[in-house]
C-alpha cells in the first residue's frame, strides 16, 4: 500500500473517531427547554435577564456547553439533578465548558441558571455536548403554573450573598437563584420570568430609564428589541417596585430627579397615578392574570412610610378584583436583603399567595 495513502487513511480514521466522541445539540434543538425572555436565532441564544435558564435531560457520564459572555461578568449556577454543583463565570471568548463529569448511569438533568442581572451583560449559548455513549432525552413538559415578576434590585437578589456587610452587587455576590422571586416560584413549581433591574423605578430610576420604558424588552440591553407577550402568559404577576422612587423623590439635586421632575417633587396624586398607569399597562398585556402589587422588605415599608398607601390608592382606583396588594415588613437591617432575608420574604409572599391566589 502506498505510504501516503496509508497515512491518509489513518488520519481519516482518527478524525472520524474523534468526531464520534461528542454528541451535540445546537441551541435551537427541541430537547432544550428555556425559561425567561431569551433572544434566539438558528445559531445562538442570548441570555440577559436574571433568572433565565437553559435545561436539558440526558444520559451519560458528562456534559459540556459552548458559551461566550459579553464581558466575563455573568455567573451561572450549574444545577445537576436539581442540586447546585458549581458556579460558572464564562469568559468573553467562545469556548467549551465542562459542566459535569463522572456521573453515574441513568437519566440526568442539567440546568444553567443565570444568577446575575442584565447590567452584567449577556451570554451567548451555542450548544450542549455529551461524552461518547450519552444520549439527549426529551424535554420535560411545560410547568402548569407561570409567574412573572417585575422588580428592582431586591427581586434580582442584589448583594444577597455578600456576608461582609459591604452590600456589593457585583457578580460574585448577586445570586438570583436565592432571591424571593426564584424561591417563591420553586415553591409553587412554577415557571417564571424575572423582568427586573437594580436601581429601577416607576417614575424615576438611578439612570435615565424606568420600568415603563423597558418592561417590554426581549434583549434587556437593547431598547429596540421587543418581547412578544403572546409567547408567555403568566397566571400571576408580582410587582415589587417603588423602593428606588421612594429615595429619589427626596433628592432634588440628583440628575434623574431633575430630568423627570425639574425642581419640584411629585405630588402624592402624581405618584398614585404613575403607579396605576403602569398597572394598567401590565393588565393590558395580561388581561386574565392575577396581579399582586407588593412592596418590601427595605425601608419603603418601614413604619410611617407613605409608599404602601400610594400603592393601595392606585390599586383601589382600578376597581379590579384580581389585583391585590401585599406589603412585606421592613427588615430593619442595613443594605439589601441577605439570603436569609430573601427566604423570609419568600415565606411571607407564599403565605399570602396560599390564602389569596387561585391557580
Amino acid at each position: 500500500m502506498n505510504s501516503k495513502y496509508l497515512v491518509f487513511c489513518i488520519c481519516f480514521l482518527i478524525g472520524l473517531n474523534c468526531s464520534a466522541q461528542l454528541i451535540t445539540v445546537k441551541n435551537n434543538d427541541k430537547h432544550i427547554r428555556y425559561m425567561g425572555r431569551i433572544a434566539q436565532t438558528d445559531t445562538v441564544s442570548e441570555l440577559s435577564w436574571s433568572g433565565s435558564s437553559i435545561k436539558i435531560n440526558f444520559t451519560g457520564s458528562g456534559i459540556s456547553a459552548v458559551l461566550k459572555d459579553e464581558r466575563g461578568d455573568n455567573t451561572y449556577n450549574v444545577i445537576v439533578d436539581n442540586k447546585v454543583i458549581s458556579v460558572l463565570r464564562p469568559d468573553p471568548i467562545k469556548k467549551e465548558y465542562k459542566l459535569a463529569s463522572n456521573l453515574l448511569g441513568g437519566k440526568h438533568t442539567l440546568e444553567l441558571f443565570k444568577r446575575s442581572e442584565w447590567a452584567m451583560g449577556k451570554t451567548r449559548f451555542y450548544s450542549f455536548e455529551l461524552n461518547k455513549g450519552g444520549r439527549f432525552l426529551p424535554a420535560d413538559p411545560a410547568r402548569k403554573r407561570k409567574i412573572e415578576f417585575f422588580g428592582d434590585s431586591i427581586t434580582c437578589g442584589y448583594a444577597d450573598e455578600d456576608s461582609t456587610g459591604q452590600d456589593r452587587g457585583t457578580s460574585p455576590y448577586e445570586n438570583g437563584y436565592l432571591s424571593y422571586a426564584t424561591l417563591t416560584a420553586k415553591h409553587f413549581d412554577a415557571e417564571f420570568n424575572n423582568t427586573s433591574k437594580s436601581g429601577i423605578g416607576i417614575m424615576v430610576s438611578w439612570f435615565p430609564f424606568t420600568m415603563p420604558d423597558m418592561y417590554d424588552r426581549l434583549d434587556a440591553n437593547d431598547p429596540n428589541s421587543k418581547w412578544d407577550f403572546t409567547k408567555y402568559t403568566p397566571d400571576l404577576v408580582v410587582i415589587n417596585l417603588f423602593q428606588n422612587d421612594s429615595w429619589l423623590v427626596n433628592l432634588p439635586n440628583n440628575d434623574q430627579f431633575k430630568a423627570k421632575f425639574g425642581t419640584t417633587a411629585p405630588t402624592p396624586q402624581f405618584i398614585v397615578n404613575a403607579y396605576s398607569n403602569f398597572i394598567k399597562t401590565i393588565r393590558g398585556k395580561y388581561p386574565k392574570a392575577q396581579i399582586i402589587c407588593i412592596l418590601g422588605s427595605m425601608d419603603a415599608t418601614k413604619q410611617g412610610s407613605p409608599w404602601p398607601g400610594y400603592i393601595e390608592k392606585a390599586v383601589a382606583s382600578l376597581n379590579d378584583k384580581n389585583i391585590y396588594t401585599h406589603f412585606i415588613p421592613y427588615k430593619n437591617t442595613n443594605g439589601h436583603p441577605s439570603v436569609k432575608e430573601q427566604q423570609a420574604m419568600a415565606d411571607d409572599l407564599i403565605a399570602f399567595m396560599n390564602k389569596t391566589i387561585t391557580w
